[in-house]
């Protein structure tokens, strides 16, 4: 699985964190699961075709002292779909600004 992982997290850090995916995103199905919509202007073609697929989104997932944010954009409407795919240049690149700006306000040093 291609993703991007913080870890080495202080038990603080990762309550801001948590806390920070709370106040900004939707909760996936278990506890420490979140995810990530992305906006339509970033589908990729076969996402922007596939509109009964929506919404598409990334999975963010925390952990103890860690946690991972996947490169792989989730389809809501089915699991097994070529719409699931890794994330494009710019969906990864609005994946990293979402990171960047969770650290900074959340005062993350990890």
């Amino acid at each position: 699985m291609r993703q991007l992982v913080i870890d080495e997290l202080s038990p603080m850090e990762r309550d801001n964190i948590d806390s920070y995916l709370k106040r900004t995103l939707k909760p996936g199905p278990v506890i420490g699961l979140y995810w990530l919509p992305l906006p339509p202007d970033l589908l990729s073609p076969i996402q922007h075709e596939h509109r009964q697929c929506s919404p598409f989104h990334i999975g963010i997932e925390v952990e103890r002292d860690q946690v991972r944010f996947e490169f792989l954009v989730r389809s809501t409407g089915k699991l097994h779909c070529p719409c699931t795919a890794y994330a494009t240049p710019r969906q990864r690149q609005f994946i990293i600004d979402y990171i960047d700006r969770m650290l900074e306000e959340e005062h993350i040093r990890a």
